[in-house]
């Protein structure tokens, strides 16, 4: 046997190898100028089975390292990683057809800087060139990203990618059971970065990757949900502690008022009435004082019911700042009076504020009324108010205990009572500084203390400027 009989037998056996997937085979050399033309075939044959059964176990490769993937995200990032043994890239992104027939970017990641075609970018899909993509159901290829800007300078979202710096790109339609679900963007910083081989590259292995993608945005849309159940059944307990507390607070607050109330009643309507006929107007006063504290009570109770189940609303007037501060100061002062606290309005400055007048009523009389409920007997109470660069700050300034470290962090949180106790045996809620919080927050302004423990409280908000 002649040895280019035994060579073309050896290459026969090397043929036979790649076609059954065996791979690691050593294919020899030969001269093309002066070997047998069948020999050349047999070797170039042999060398391009090679090449294909390679690039096969290396796309397998490759999409067994995507579906590792769990969410989406996870994916994704498999592939930006991935694809770069295969298609030439600077940036990879993702975008989703959505049911009202609009293409929403989801998701994008690039080594070349900023990106501006971020997630969230929409378009819609009829009449674009995307659509032609998915009627062609083939990959587009645009090597000159400037050109076809030039050409369609309308299209906002290639200005967007020609702004991160891409010069051409590779668009891939996603089809799942002849369904278009979305599409994958190859982006190069350079030009003519590709060619027809890329697309053929993707086509291998498009259905693969596809049901990949498909299956891990159901997992990420299912975890999604997840999320979006548990935040709702954690909304429920803190709604479900919310009315045991509201129950504990209205059975503990209304409870003794109650009982004083009745007892008055028996006393003064009962078979020992006479006994007491002289003190009637005592009882009946304190009647009257344990009524209006409930309706203070229930009052609270209802505002942050309105607030936490979203019906709280704002009617805005313009309103002269000192018109409202002077009413309040003067409304509270008569209350304080009984204690023998004078309370000082200081106007550093005036102007005309965007305001709900009832609602700030509400707060000033909450912040002046707990000034001095703190403050002991005969003291002062200040009330500032000055511009500032953004707008407004009213500053509430009290003789009282302080606030102590420890009871910082519940201020403004309803239901709460903290360590410090009313001069003069006042009652307390517990919902006035969470009212005022509410009520501060929806006129887009701030509101806070500072306090030293033994050194008084200066409780204080801010107001943006009146809108023109």
């Amino acid at each position: 046997m002649t040895p280019g009989n035994v060579f073309a037998e050896e290459l026969e056996e090397i043929l036979l190898r790649l076609s059954r997937g065996e791979f690691g085979v050593s294919i020899p050399d030969i001269d093309e100028r002066t070997a047998d033309p069948k020999l050349v075939f047999l070797t170039r044959l042999a060398r391009t089975l090679d090449q294909r059964n390679q690039q096969r176990s290396k796309l397998e490769q490759i999409t067994n390292n995507i579906n590792a993937g769990f969410t989406l995200q996870d994916v994704l990032e498999k592939i930006y990683v991935e694809f770069r043994e295969i298609v030439p890239y600077n940036r990879i992104g993702l975008a989703l057809i959505e049911p009202q027939g609009l293409v929403r970017a989801y998701w994008a990641r690039s080594d070349a800087g900023h990106i501006h075609l971020a997630a969230g970018f929409t378009a819609p899909l009829a009449g674009s060139s995307l659509e032609t993509i998915l009627q062609t159901g083939q990959p587009r290829i645009l090597n000159d990203l400037v050109a076809y800007l030039d050409a369609k300078p309308n299209s906002h979202s290639t200005r967007l990618i020609v702004t991160e710096g891409m010069r051409s790109s590779l668009t891939c339609p996603l089809v799942v059971r002849n369904e278009p679900v979305g599409f994958l963007f190859f982006s190069s910083t350079q030009p003519n970065t590709y060619l027809s081989q890329h697309i053929e590259i993707f086509q291998q292995i498009a259905s693969q990757l596809v049901v990949i993608v498909e299956k891990a945005k159901l997992v990420s849309d299912l975890e999604q949900s997840r999320q979006e159940i548990k935040h709702q059944n954690e909304a429920l307990q803190r709604l479900d502690e919310l009315k045991n507390t509201f129950i504990a607070i209205a059975a503990h607050d209304l409870r003794s008022p109650l009982s004083y109330i009745l007892t008055s009643i028996d006393l003064i309507t009962g078979p020992d009435a006479a006994m007491y006929r002289d003190h009637q107007t005592t009882f009946l006063e304190g009647i009257q004082r344990q009524v209006r504290h409930m309706v203070h009570l229930v009052d609270d109770l209802l505002d942050l019911g309105e607030i936490q189940s979203g019906r709280f609303k704002l009617h805005l007037q313009s309103t002269r700042l000192s018109d409202i501060l002077e009413e309040a100061v003067r409304v509270q002062s008569q209350l304080a009076a009984a204690k023998g606290t004078h309370i000082e309005l200081v106007m550093k400055d005036d102007g005309i504020v965007l305001i709900d007048p009832p609602r700030m009523r509400q707060l000033l009389y909450n912040l002046l009324s707990n000034a001095v409920k703190y403050s002991p007997p005969n003291s002062q109470v200040r009330m500032l108010a000055q511009r500032q660069p953004a707008g407004w700050r009213v500053e509430i300034v009290d003789q009282g205990p302080g606030i102590r470290p420890e009871d910082r962090h519940r201020l403004f949180q309803p239901y709460q009572r903290l360590s410090a106790k009313p001069t003069g045996g006042e009652k307390s809620t517990g919902l006035g500084l969470a009212i005022c919080r509410s009520i501060i927050e929806a006129h887009a302004g701030t509101i806070g203390v500072d306090s030293l423990p033994g050194k008084g409280a200066s409780f204080w908000f801010t107001l943006p400027d009146r809108n023109e």
